[in-house]
């Protein structure tokens, strides 16, 4: 089973989306960067095995401690927490 999906597009760098299969915040997401056209990878977390879903689990609570959806990292730097169109616009260009 693939975990993690790539979307092609412009490269702006990394772009990695964590997210939920079921979530309405973690679609609008990934929405909102197939319509800018770039290229990046996402994750839904709750259709991972338990071993990946708990080693992913631990890579997003160093990253947002409260583990909420969607998770947006860019350039393992910048850390957008839920669906912040304008916060995210901002940061890809």
């Amino acid at each position: 089973m693939v975990d993690v999906e790539h979307v092609e597009g412009k490269d702006k760098g990394k772009v990695f989306l964590y997210a939920l299969s079921t979530c309405i915040w973690c679609r609008k997401t990934k929405k909102l960067l197939d319509s800018l056209g770039i290229e990046y990878s996402y994750v839904f977390m709750d259709n991972l095995d338990e071993k990946e879903k708990d080693k992913r689990m631990e890579e997003l609570e160093k990253l947002n401690p409260r583990c909420s959806f969607p998770t947006l990292v860019i350039n393992d730097e910048k850390v957008i927490v839920g669906f912040k169109e304008d916060e995210i616009k901002k940061e890809i260009g």
